[in-house]
């Protein structure tokens, strides 16, 4: 004797019919393509769960590639704010005008990035212009104080003669010392007298 239920199904129910009927009518399979096993849906569950328990313990397995190393940030930061403060206030001068936009420039424009990776110099409005290097390159850091030695210049020699030279960088000494470090230099820095702004 069948016992009829008067409770009509869930939307649940239907919709997941529904996008069943919709998958199913959407691609047609060649009925060759279809295996035995896939008529069966509680064959088919415990092929699926089994497929994704070896795809599971095959992800855990370590592979032979060789580790990558974690890419650390020293310093990432713009021009020093001194460079562009002092620059205004001479500004007001009509001859220092060229120096204070050229500050401005740098202000706004300029990203100077220290990892144990590399040196990046990031430029332009949007910032598009970008310059990498590793410290392996490196052959020489020299630094050049502004104002009271506040902050400086670091200009750095690449080994194919290459000279890169970083503009009112805040913390100098330390990141010139990083880059000699980082290089296998030794940390000895070649600083010539203050200079202007």
């Amino acid at each position: 004797m069948a016992v009829s239920s008067s409770i009509p199904p869930s939307t649940a129910a239907t919709s997941v019919v529904r996008k069943s009927l919709l998958l199913s009518t959407t691609f047609s399979f060649p009925a060759s393509s279809l295996s035995p096993s896939t008529k069966s849906p509680q064959k088919h569950t415990q092929r699926l769960l089994l497929l994704a328990s070896s795809s599971a313990s095959a992800s855990t397995v370590p592979s032979d590639s060789k580790p990558t190393k974690k890419e650390t940030v020293y310093f990432d930061g713009g021009a020093h704010y001194g460079d562009l403060l002092a620059n205004l206030i001479l500004g007001l001068t009509i001859l220092w005008l060229p120096l204070t936009l050229a500050a401005v420039s740098r202000a706004f424009n300029l990203r100077y990035r220290f990892t144990n990776l590399r040196v990046t110099v990031i430029s332009g409005l949007t910032g598009e212009d970008r310059s990498d290097f590793s410290y392996k390159v490196i052959k020489d850091v020299q630094v050049v104080p502004r104002f009271i030695g506040e902050w400086g210049d670091i200009i750095i020699t690449l080994k194919d003669g290459t000279k890169v030279d970083l503009r009112s960088v805040p913390k100098f000494r330390e990141i010139a010392k990083y880059c000699l470090s980082m290089a296998d230099q030794p940390a000895v820095l070649k600083e010539s007298g203050a200079k202007g702004f």
